[in-house]
């Protein structure tokens, strides 16, 4: 029997799962994993600042046109400057207004060719290009993006109409950034000539920039979608591996506690070599051996209710028969085997409590170093004292002191070598002799027992270990033995990481020799 088992109410801190707990195992796997890609996911939020820079880089490529344009222009004499600014802007996709001082506009490329963009109606524009829209207005929200002002020609197109004319100089150009009726973005730059004569604007429709930032998000966005479905897939599939399973070991260990089955089958799942199969296997192992053990039990019950019941029918006979007979001396035989009874059931009581118990005060005891020697010789000098074995010798060949020591528990080890010298003695005829030895042979103390009675037939060897098995010489008393002494024996060489089993005596001669292996100290505590 092992240690009692203690189920504490308390969750040890480090298994403690918070606020988890109230989540399956399925769903903290799906959980974690679609965490991580919720990481990547936040990937299509960054494209905000590459959208940003795009931008700047835009800007400062715009003011470095204004630049150029308003400090070059001076430099072309007045009839080629209008085919000059046509074919900047040509160039260069953008739309070239020049100013005088006072601020009209006295030069627009649009006016002399064809225009270099055109801004699209979006009420015209297919669904897709209207969902598209719709989820860059969602994005710019979620990033919190600046606001951009909408961009409109003037009425009155002049300098004062273009607020980049406010902050730009000779020396350093102005922009700003609009967004056109489709959502696409519109950048101007203004800038003045040395000679302060001029004031140019260039605007241009980027739409590449959106086109950019909607590809990439795209890409994103089906990468993500990919992982995501990947992400569920493995992580389904490591559910199944891992739920499942534990699904099937808590319905079984459901099934042993409540008992609803005589055979409750625990999958061992032998495919498995990882935890999981660990745990499938020690479960079964466990079930095995608790139903092993409820089984026992059972038997035992049994057993125990069977010889009860002998003395218990005895004795009510003899107290019925005691109350009827008028005979003194009648009546004194009855109480005497009434008593006989008592007795009977009281050894049988004594010996089916220790029987019940070996096992788990073996499991809680601290064991010491024993001299069976010592043990032994001790036990003969108590007997011979006693008187107890009558007219059978007993000889036992001492061993030197210390070289049969074995880590144990004396009061048990003391019962064991009392119940197999009382075997012995109970079967040897007047006039025998019964042989003890104790020896150390490699790592084991062999304890042998014999005696000349008429030895055990090889069939039997196993079966006289069982409880209640009870096979006494003719002329013994009846019910002085319960049958248990063997069984107790056994269970405290076992209980001692020892073994024991009967056999032919070694000398040829007639009767049984019981051998007793015990791992000696030096091994027993490596």
């Amino acid at each position: 029997m092992g240690p009692d088992i203690v189920s504490p109410t308390a969750e040890p801190a480090d298994l403690q799962l918070g606020w988890s707990r109230g989540l399956s195992l399925t769903t903290r796997i799906l959980a974690v994993n679609l965490f991580v890609l919720a990481l990547l996911g936040a990937g299509l939020f960054f494209l905000d600042s590459y959208r940003v820079r795009l931008i700047a880089e835009r800007e400062q490529a715009a003011r470095n046109q204004a630049t150029f344009l308003a400090r070059s222009l001076s430099l072309v004499d007045d009839e080629n400057r209008a085919a000059y600014v046509n074919k900047f802007g040509q160039q260069n996709q953008s739309r070239i207004r020049i100013y005088d001082k006072s601020g009209a506009k006295i030069l627009d490329s649009f006016d002399d060719q064809p225009p270099t963009y055109f801004f699209r109606d979006p009420n015209s524009e297919p669904w897709p290009k209207v969902a598209a829209r719709g989820i860059d207005r969602l994005f710019d929200f979620l990033v919190g993006a600046q606001s951009i002002e909408p961009f409109s020609e003037p009425e009155n197109d002049d300098m004062q109409a273009w607020h980049e004319f406010g902050s730009a100089t000779p020396s350093k150009a102005a922009s700003a950034v609009r967004f056109a009726p489709d959502l696409t973005h519109v950048i101007s730059a203004a800038s003045q000539s040395p000679d302060g004569n001029y004031g140019v604007l260039t605007t241009a429709n980027e739409r590449d920039i959106r086109l950019f930032v909607r590809a990439e998000r795209f890409n994103i966005g089906m990468f993500f979608l990919f992982a995501l479905g990947i992400g569920i897939l493995l992580s389904t599939f490591l559910a199944r591996t891992i739920v499942r399973p534990l699904r099937h070991l808590s319905r079984a260990a459901v099934k042993v506690r409540l008992g609803r089955a005589q055979e409750v089958m625990v999958p061992r799942l032998p495919s498995r070599r990882d935890e999981i199969g660990m745990l499938a296997r020690a479960l079964s192992d466990m079930s095995i051996a608790l139903r092993q053990r409820i089984d026992a039990t059972e038997a035992f019950a049994a057993d125990v209710a069977h010889e009860i019941k002998n003395p218990l029918a005895s004795l009510r006979s003899a107290l019925d028969g005691a109350e009827r007979i008028e005979d003194a001396g009648l009546r004194k035989q009855l109480m005497d085997v009434a008593k006989a009874d008592v007795q009977r059931m009281d050894r049988l009581i004594s010996d089916i409590s220790d029987a019940s118990r070996v096992d788990s005060q073996l499991a809680k005891a601290k064991f010491e170093p024993i001299d069976l020697g010592d043990m032994i010789e001790q036990l003969l000098q108590a007997r011979e004292d006693r008187g107890i074995d009558k007219d059978v010798t007993i000889a036992f060949a001492r061993p030197r002191r210390k070289i049969t020591t074995v880590m144990g528990e004396d009061v048990r080890l003391e019962r064991m070598l009392t119940n197999l010298i009382d075997n012995a003695v109970s079967f040897s005829p007047s006039g025998s002799v019964v042989e003890i030895s104790a020896t150390l042979a490699n790592e084991d103390v062999i304890i042998r027992i014999s005696d000349e009675g008429p030895g055990v037939p090889p069939q039997e060897r196993e079966a006289i270990f069982r409880r209640f098995h009870s096979e006494r010489p003719a002329s013994e008393n009846f019910g002085k033995h319960s049958g248990l002494g063997l069984a107790i024996a056994r269970t405290i060489i076992e209980g001692h990481h020892g073994r024991i089993a009967v056999r032919d005596r070694v000398d040829g001669k007639g009767g049984a020799c019981f051998e007793i292996a015990l791992p000696c100290a030096a091994t027993a505590t490596t």
